[in-house]
């Protein structure tokens, strides 16, 4: 069975006529974790070593909660969400992507290694994928998924979850096999595939290189 979870843009646009009200919704699944602003944005870093351990229902909502607060062009809101947690489905994407890689020619060597190589994963054997995606035709479908994706992001390094954005399983899954399997119709184009789960050890941050 697929573990597929979607929100539209109607759906994130329910809550929106009492925003006081959805705020302390969201804070109140979010626990106690109220960490400051800054300090999530020092936290936040990619992640590619995961826990068998999958975040909660609750945790996956609030993520893409959060995610759907984001600002967008004249405020049109176009994201699609998808929640896969369904391990079959993971490992076939990252299985799919590979293939599709390597048989597209990829020329960078180290990522040829990494694509032939039967114990790679890339989704790094996350429990979880978010897929936000948005109608190709829009102009600014890319900005706006990528404002989402970083609220997203940000708010999973206060829960005290790892993420990573998966750019090498982009392409293949806005193939139309790709976009079968995650259920987005043809009109729509996948922009931010971001993985989510417990990070294995804990993580070295680092400061920025130009600060």
């Amino acid at each position: 069975m697929i573990d597929i979870k979607k929100r539209s843009r109607c759906s994130s646009l329910i809550l929106l006529n009492a925003p006081e009200g959805k705020c302390r919704k969201l804070k109140a699944s979010m626990g106690d974790h109220t960490m400051e602003l800054l300090e999530a944005i020092h936290k936040r870093r990619a992640v590619r070593n995961y826990r068998d351990e999958r975040p909660s229902q609750q945790q996956l909502r609030s993520l893409v909660e959060a995610a759907s607060w984001a600002p967008s062009a004249m405020n049109d809101q176009d994201w699609h969400f998808i929640v896969i947690t369904d391990r079959n489905i993971l490992d076939r994407i990252s299985l799919e992507a590979k293939v599709w890689l390597l048989n597209a020619g990829e020329q960078n060597e180290h990522l040829r290694k990494i694509l032939s190589d039967p114990q790679s994963h890339l989704l790094h054997h996350a429990p979880a994928l978010i897929i936000i995606a948005a109608p190709a035709e829009h102009k600014w479908a890319a900005e706006n998924c990528a404002l989402a994706a970083e609220n997203l992001m940000l708010v999973a390094a206060d829960m005290g979850l790892g993420s990573c954005w998966i750019g090498l399983v982009q392409n293949w899954l806005n193939c139309s096999e790709g976009r079968k399997l995650v259920g987005l119709s043809a009109n729509d184009r996948v922009v931010a595939p971001i993985i989510v789960g417990y990070a294995q050890r804990a993580v070295l941050y680092r400061p920025p290189l130009y600060c």
